[in-house]
């Protein structure tokens, strides 16, 4: 960096040079795992060809094409096949460029300039230039955006092209993990018109052509012959199949109808590894398990009766039974031990149903009774890990009643809906990312629609923060209010866990989100 005011700071995506000029890694450095009968990584040099059809927990009959409305790994997945973003995570952690082939910040960090990959092409013919990049970022801003991403969006000030193959973002803050932010898969970049995108089409400029979509049940995409990246979309076709039911999508996997799937019932995983046609995965990411409050609804609306909620919950016994150990205690908030400013000094929350009682009886009340909204679709086993919490918050006077709810329309029907239900989330690549998306009080996905004057101060001021030693106390802070006040109740950090042939080739799995980072469609071949 130069001392003159106008000039800027390289950014090289490499991972040495990301660690010493914004935030860490953070949850997608976390370390990956494998297990499974053929060993970490073994597989044949990728190849093309072969038609591949992929068992995902989840998806619904009111899913849409829309980028800003994906909700689960279905739809999620399914964008990763159609489309590209600004900047990518690999499966090794590092932040590379994908429709951006460089980029460059301001010395305060507010100004960020992106050089666009010259001669990629969107699947309608459309070269894609700046104005599509704008058009896509666009879709996702404004006062009548319902998008997922408009949150992590709001600080852009401006937003505007320098010719062609350049897009300047000015922020109304600094913020140096920016480039990570750009990485977010609802962000994907769409051909534009007049200033619009039409996010229904499905078209981008990913390595596969939408060829059909029928939501809740099957969509279907074809390799795009004119992807840019010529090491990836292996394969000729990916069938994305929603099977919310673990029992169907594992009779799927072992009978050869899919050739992968999501999600395994742990509590089944030593039948399937018996089976020496198929390799288990499971990766070390930030992925947690979930039970939002609506902290506007009595009687969650009362801290005392959250902290007797998050003190009823045994953790360990959810690790033990829930998980068998494919994962981490949780402690009512989303910074794991891999991001950056992951605060260590915290207590770990543990079960006390005397203690729990004290909480009631601060909050007036002697006993409570509660609905908790559950559903598989929410993550496997949610069903019952909300029947072993009705059974621990007993012993604390609390009466859990668990209301199954159907998978199709879950995320539509429930989950933002009821005031006390099963939820998951991935891991994000920086703490600012995690709590801005989770728990800014103007976040879309704000599941406990928790308004702290305090967090989102500091929040918004450790992200303009560049001396590391501050941002540290100040991400401390921010873990500190969740655990003690916020409205989720985070037992468990869960691995991503999933199942395969052992005709799937594939690299080392990404830990940033399940499938490979979402992009398994684009990453896995089968082997000759």
């Amino acid at each position: 960096m130069t001392g003159a005011k106008d000039t800027f700071l390289a950014w090289n995506p490499s991972r040495r040079d990301l660690l010493k000029t914004t935030a860490a890694l953070g949850a997608a450095g976390a370390a990956g795992g494998l297990l499974g009968p053929r060993g970490a990584f073994a597989a044949s040099a990728p190849a093309k060809g072969g038609d591949f059809k992929l068992g995902i927990g989840s998806g619904s009959t009111s899913d849409s094409l829309d980028p800003g409305k994906y909700a689960d790994n279905y739809m999620q997945c399914v964008g990763g096949a159609l489309h590209n973003c600004l900047t990518e995570i690999t499966n090794t952690g590092e932040l590379v460029g994908e429709v951006a082939e460089t980029w460059q910040a301001s010395p305060d960090a507010r100004t960020w300039t992106f050089k666009l990959r010259p001669g990629i092409v969107f699947h309608d013919g459309k070269s894609l230039k700046a104005e599509d990049v704008i058009a896509s970022i666009n879709h996702h801003r404004g006062p009548s955006s319902t998008s997922a991403a408009k949150s992590i969006l709001d600080p852009i000030q401006e937003l505007r092209a320098d010719g062609d193959g350049v897009v300047v973002f000015t922020l109304a803050s600094g913020n140096a993990d920016f480039p990570y932010l750009v990485s977010d898969y609802h962000l994907a970049i769409m051909p534009s018109a007049d200033g619009k995108v039409d996010p229904a089409k499905g078209v981008g400029c990913g390595g596969y052509v939408l060829k059909s979509f029928d939501p809740g049940v099957k969509t279907v995409v074809t390799r795009y012959p004119g992807y840019w990246k010529k090491d990836r979309a292996w394969f000729d076709s990916v069938e994305f199949l929603a099977i919310p039911d673990v029992v169907a999508r594992t009779n799927a996997l072992s009978t050869g109808a899919i050739h992968a799937m999501n999600r395994i019932d742990i509590k089944t995983a030593h039948l399937l590894e018996r089976n020496k046609a198929l390799e288990i995965y499971s990766v070390n990411g930030g992925q947690h398990y979930s039970l939002p409050m609506d902290t506007r609804a009595a009687p969650f609306d009362d801290n005392n009766i959250r902290t007797a909620l998050k003190l009823a919950i045994d953790r360990e016994v959810l690790l033990k039974t829930l998980l068998r150990g494919y994962g981490a205690l949780g402690n009512d908030q989303p910074i794991t031990p891999g991001y950056k400013f992951f605060y260590a000094d915290l207590p770990q929350r543990a079960y006390d149903p005397d203690q729990a009682r004290h909480y009631l009886k601060k909050a007036g009340v002697d006993t409570l009774k509660v609905n908790l909204s559950a559903s598989d679709a929410a993550f496997a086993g949610a069903v019952d890990a909300a029947t072993l919490f009705r059974e621990q918050a007993a012993k604390a006077g609390i009466e859990i009643n668990v209301v199954r709810e159907p998978a199709d329309g879950y995320w539509d029907n429930v989950w933002l809906k009821k005031p006390f239900c099963t939820s998951y989330w991935g891991g994000k690549p920086t703490a600012d990312w995690a709590l801005t998306i989770g728990y800014a009080a103007d976040a879309a996905w704000n599941d406990t629609h928790w308004n702290n004057e305090r967090f989102n101060q500091v929040l918004v001021a450790a992200r303009a923060e560049l001396d590391d030693a501050k941002r540290a106390q100040m991400y401390a802070e921010l873990q500190r209010l969740l655990h003690d006040e916020g409205g989720a109740i985070i037992p468990v950090f869960a691995n991503y866990t999933g199942a395969m042939s052992t005709r799937v080739g594939h690299d080392k799995l990404a830990s940033n989100w399940d499938l490979d980072g979402l992009r398994a469609a684009e990453r896995w071949w089968f082997q000759g």
